[in-house]
């Protein structure tokens, strides 16, 4: 269906891939991935036709119907319904046929395409239209609504909705997630995989692409490769991959070696004068063969909070909302050190709202909200990363939106902190208004990090994040010794950073007895009440039980309920293991770098005492020398102590 082959594409001076060949085939699902700018949005414009090769051949269908999401909306008095229904391109062009065979008195012409519109689903085309939109998260009386009165978000969920309207044999989707929720991604994983034509995915979603694809395409250091399996099997793939090469560039290593000694042995032999020549056009050609640049890593953690006050923050009897319009009410939270909670629910439901009256940024309408004086709350959402500065540099950022914690920071230091976000060299200095979406979220990232908070309340963090940054952002949180609140539809991050969920909706905010997999079933039931949930899940999806197999059936419900037990049993004692843990790490972090100081002190003063003027020093020496001994025997215990809970 569409084959490249020898592919080079450029944009401007840099090369996106070189020599790509691959064949995608009709009915394929594939996700392409890779680093942010490696060049997984050009390949989707050299299939959309925007961009040619500039070496090699592209080739596709001329007939080939393919959906694209708009990436610009309008900001018009069109209602929803209306734009999702015209998604279907064929269906507007009968009826465009129908009012002009109407408007020249052709009857007979008339007729015959009122036929074809019956043929191509037109009477159902709204209902249609309707189910992909309240899938994608519009409430059904926002339907009637015109667009201009939705957020971009929503009107992105809009686009989407009328691309899948669209009667095509090639979908393409860049990044299809970043505007929705956990439960429209659900929704939309469903009816992809459903889907009868071709699609090609740019997603950093491992989850979403595992669900989906049979293929995965990878774009680094020009090289665009071909993997079977979904993004977890090319994992496994790529590693293996490294682990070959790795061994051939060791053995090529000897080999140079090798060669590079008889070079240097014979080099000034007249008889063996063509030998050598001969090694030196090999190892000339030879670095262009083992060099391999691999992919940016990112290393950071969150610094120990300064203070762990308990609780850190607690809501009793609150109401959120905005003006006169209640969000939800009656909320009770109390949110301590160590906890893990993921906050779940559909658009609209009150999420972002629950987020920003935690933080204190915005006021309850009812109710009390009580922060611990030492409270330090570190909030990404997406307002956050608007509101750095176009025109300044981000080590500029870092020094006026870091807080206190940076204000007696270096030059260097700053630089060090943003390195470690992948902002190297010159480019601390560039304006922020030239970096990219995941550049930004970084950024933002990297000044929420220098703050030191013990509260991070996070809202869909891993917008324009790559795999890399959103594992590094996995880890970091893991050994994080503060709370962490998280709004996300990255069901990797929460299942592998929460250990309890609560539910926002229908006016409240409720805690679910479940995890990711039991939320799934949940939508699928309906969402019914969370007070009936062990009701519905005792009765399989709601069904009724039948009389003729009881002891089946209550099995099957104990099985369940075994189940849920166990998985809620791993999760506290993850919590509990982590709170355990964290105090231990935070402490050993801490002796890390009081080691490293005192180390450089007591071998400055080594140096010193070389000169016998210093002796008067030695007593310094001997008292820093002590204090590092120390040290270092507390370092050893907080690292059999860390072993041993980790064994337990």
């Amino acid at each position: 269906m569409l084959t490249l082959r020898d592919v080079r594409l450029r944009r401007g001076p840099r090369v996106l891939f070189e020599h790509a060949s691959v064949g995608i085939f009709r009915g394929d699902k594939v996700g392409i991935v890779g680093r942010n700018g490696s060049g997984k949005s050009s390949l989707l414009a050299l299939v959309r036709g925007e961009l040619a090769p500039d070496l090699g051949d592209f080739s596709a269908p001329s007939n080939l119907c393919i959906a694209v999401v708009e990436q610009s909306v309008p900001d018009s008095a069109q209602r929803v319904i209306d734009y999702v229904r015209e998604g279907d391109a064929e269906l507007v062009r009968i009826e465009h046929a129908i009012a002009a065979a109407h408007a020249a008195g052709d009857g007979v012409r008339e007729a015959q395409l009122h036929a074809d519109y019956d043929s191509a689903g037109g009477y159902g085309a709204r209902s249609r239209a309707a189910a992909l939109a309240t899938g994608l998260g519009f409430e059904p009386g926002d339907l009637e609504r015109p667009l201009q009165v939705f957020s971009g978000g929503l009107r992105m969920r809009a686009a989407l909705a009328r691309a899948l309207m669209r009667r095509s044999d090639l979908l393409l989707l860049d990044e299809p997630t970043n505007h929705l929720d956990l439960d429209a991604v659900l929704w939309l994983e469903g009816w992809l995989r459903a889907y009868g034509g071709t699609l090609l995915v740019v997603s950093h979603d491992r989850e979403f692409l595992d669900g989906i694809v049979g293929r995965i395409l990878h774009i680094e250091n020009a090289q665009l490769t071909a993997y079977h399996g979904n993004y977890s099997a090319y994992e496994h793939q790529a590693a293996e991959a490294r682990v070959r090469a790795a061994a051939l560039a060791e053995s090529q290593r000897r080999e140079i070696a090798h060669v590079q000694g008889f070079v240097d042995r014979f080099r000034a032999k007249a008889s063996k004068a063509r030998q050598v020549q001969s090694r030196l056009k090999w190892l000339a050609r030879l670095p262009e063969i083992i060099e391999a640049h691999g992919e940016e890593s990112f290393a950071w953690e969150f610094p120990a909070p300064a203070k762990l006050p308990r609780p850190l923050v607690a809501l009793d009897g609150i109401a959120g909302g905005y003006g006169s319009h209640r969000v939800f009410a009656g909320v009770g939270l109390s949110i301590a050190p160590g906890d893990r909670i993921g906050v779940l629910g559909r658009n609209g439901a009150g999420k972002s709202t629950l987020m920003r009256t935690v933080a204190g940024s915005l006021a309850p309408l009812a109710g009390e909200r009580v922060a611990a004086p030492d409270l330090e709350v570190g909030f990404f959402a997406q307002l956050e990363v608007e509101q750095l500065d176009a025109a300044g540099s981000a080590i500029e950022e870092l020094g006026r939106r870091g807080g206190p914690a940076v204000a007696g920071w270096t030059p260097q230091q700053k630089r060090d902190h943003l390195g470690r976000f992948g902002f190297r060299g010159d480019r601390v200095f560039e304006p922020v208004g030239h970096f990219s979406g995941g550049e930004r979220a970084r950024l933002t990232l990297a000044v929420m990090v220098a703050r030191r908070p013990n509260l991070l309340l996070l809202d869909e963090p891993t917008n324009h994040l790559d795999f890399e940054m959103r594992s590094a952002l996995l880890l970091a949180l893991q050994d994080y010794a503060g709370a962490v609140l998280i709004v996300s539809h990255d069901r990797s991050l929460l299942r592998g950073a929460c250990d309890r969920f609560l539910v926002v909706g229908g006016g409240v905010v409720r805690p679910f007895d479940g995890d990711l997999e039991d939320y799934a079933a949940w939508l699928a039931r309906g969402a019914p009440p969370l007070e009936t949930e062990s009701n519905a899940a005792a009765s399989g999806s709601g069904a009724t039980v039948s009389a003729a197999a009881p002891a089946r059936a209550e099995s099957r419900a104990e099985s369940r309920a075994d189940s849920r037990a166990d998985r809620r049993d791993a999760r506290r004692r993850d919590a509990a293991a982590r709170n355990r843990l964290s105090p231990l790490r935070a402490e050993l972090r801490e002796v890390e770098a009081q080691i490293a100081t005192l180390t450089a002190q007591r071998d400055a003063l080594a140096h010193a005492l070389e000169d016998p003027a210093q002796y008067a020093r030695a007593a310094e020496f001997g008292d820093v020398a002590a204090r590092v001994t120390a040290l270092e025997d507390r370092w050893l215990a907080l690292s059999e102590a860390i072993d041993a809970a980790q064994r337990a």
